[in-house]
């Protein structure tokens, strides 16, 4: 029932907010949507924590510590997201960006991405973890192309295609899985159930799997964002509405590597050895490196914070693909932090282009000065990004190094030259945003900071000290995926 309920809630309202998601209490409804979302995913993983991994609704859903705690996630970065959405769209409505109709379209969107997510984190069914990813994708797609302007219906097409693609190579990898899965279950839906696969997989055609993960990687590795992949990210975080650059970089981007590790763990227990991680591996330190660099180059600010996305989901797939305890428990931390941070970043840069009116870093200037709320929050957030002590990132970063060392010395020069570039250009970049001469200000936003320093609080809370329970959630995590 309570996963029933988690993905009823969101279809439900925005089936509802499809009509009444431009009245004036339309934000605030989101907003306990989203809640509602939160409190049901806290339900459902206390009972996992107690019960362990659980199948309901005839094996279609499948719940276990690694799925629910993004679910958890997922539901917590959507509430706080929602919440601050009220205020940024709002400005948005007032000075003429969004039309009513636009406004409805936003918040019945937003709550139907917010669904397909769910359902691909607690589908059992590969098939429809497919279908799932390809609803977010279509979602977003719109999302991104709200304005309606050249510049945005050019990066909600460059995505539509990038990703649709990707996808489309996704669905190959599914058929083949499904293709080595029939010889030995027979026909039907028995072949596609993860939990089917777990139990089968010594027994399934490793070539056909290998060649399925290569199908995987190219296809989900595309919605991670990884080079050479990576190139629809950029423009659709800077050209949609912030809530949902937010959205995406805190959120979609997890999902997409939460089906690529599940394929990993699957492929590597049938092929032995380590594989897929191998393959995972070469692909994040690429991405690494490229993202770093690319970061000097940036002039708009949400762009700059997409490339630095890059980087960190391309940390990320290289600590999954390393595997073993230490850098699976740092990877798991490194995505919760990442969300947290990142979503948070978003949210103090779509204001200050609402202050400044633009997104040019140019003229981005003062803003301790300017609205001292918004200053600050952006300082944080760029000194958590950057993985500096003592927030949460420094210490997922920290443990992925430790186990890069231990396994893989001679990739460390590779990883520690990018985390440098990375660090050194967004520091070049934020410093005269936040601390330089001011310019002149447009506006004055109501600036919601709850989301924010919410955020920055659990990422210096979590980089200082980790609860046993949230450990213990995260060492069955590891046991799962190791």
């Amino acid at each position: 029932m309570l996963i029933v309920s988690l993905l009823g809630v969101s279809l439900f309202f925005a089936a509802v907010l499809a009509f009444v998601g431009d009245r004036r209490f339309a934000p605030e409804l989101n907003v306990v949507a989203s809640l509602t979302s939160f409190v049901i995913s806290v339900a459902l993983a206390l009972d996992v924590y107690r019960g362990g991994p659980s199948v309901v609704a005839g094996e279609y859903f499948f719940v276990d510590s690694f799925s629910v705690y993004l679910v958890v996630l997922t539901t917590f970065v959507s509430a706080t997201t929602a919440y601050f959405s009220k205020n940024y769209m709002r400005f948005e409505r007032a000075h003429g960006k969004v039309s009513g109709g636009k406004m409805r379209f936003y918040h019945a969107m937003y709550q139907l991405f917010i669904f397909a997510m769910l359902l691909a984190l607690l589908a059992n069914n590969v098939g429809i973890l497919w279908i799932s990813m390809e609803l977010a994708t279509l979602a977003t797609v719109l999302l991104v192309s709200l304005y309606r302007n050249p510049s945005s219906v050019e990066a909600a097409w460059k995505y539509f295609i990038l990703c649709g693609v990707g996808i489309a190579l996704a669905l190959f990898g599914t058929i083949l899985l499904y293709f080595a899965a029939e010889k030995v279950v027979g026909q039907g839906v028995q072949g596609l159930l993860w939990t089917n696969l777990i139990k089968i997989n010594a027994k399934l055609e490793p070539r056909v799997l290998a060649l399925a993960f290569i199908f995987f990687m190219v296809g989900y590795g595309t919605k991670v964002g990884l080079v050479p992949l990576h190139n629809w990210l950029p423009d659709a975080h800077s050209e949609g509405p912030t809530p949902v650059s937010a959205v995406l970089s805190g959120l979609l981007l997890n999902i997409a590597l939460y089906a690529l590790i599940r394929c990993k763990v699957l492929v590597n227990m049938a092929i032995g050895g380590d594989w897929a991680g191998k393959i995972m591996m070469g692909f994040g330190l690429i991405s690494m490196v490229i993202a770093a660099l690319s970061l000097y180059r940036q002039k708009d600010i949400k762009r700059m914070f997409a490339y630095s996305s890059i980087e960190h989901m391309g940390i990320s797939t290289f600590a999954f693909g390393l595997g073993g305890p230490i850098a699976t428990f740092g990877g798991l931390l490194h995505m919760l932090m990442h969300s947290l941070t990142k979503s948070s970043i978003f949210y103090t840069a779509g204001h200050a282009s609402q202050i400044y009116g633009t997104q040019s870093m140019a003229h981005i200037r003062g803003l301790i000065r300017a609205n001292p709320k918004v200053g600050w929050g952006l300082m944080f957030g760029v000194l958590a990004i950057a993985g500096a002590p003592p927030f949460g990132l420094f210490a997922s970063e920290f443990l992925i190094i430790t186990a890069a060392m231990k396994t893989t010395p001679v990739l460390m020069p590779v990883i520690l030259f990018a985390l440098v570039v990375a660090f050194a250009a967004l520091f070049r970049k934020a410093q005269p945003m936040v601390f330089g001469d001011p310019t002149h200000k447009r506006e004055d936003v109501n600036f919601g900071s709850l989301p924010v320093y919410l955020h920055m609080a659990l990422v210096l809370f979590l980089g200082v000290y980790i609860p046993v329970f949230l450990q213990n959630w995260f060492l069955g995590a590891v046991e799962i995926l190791k």
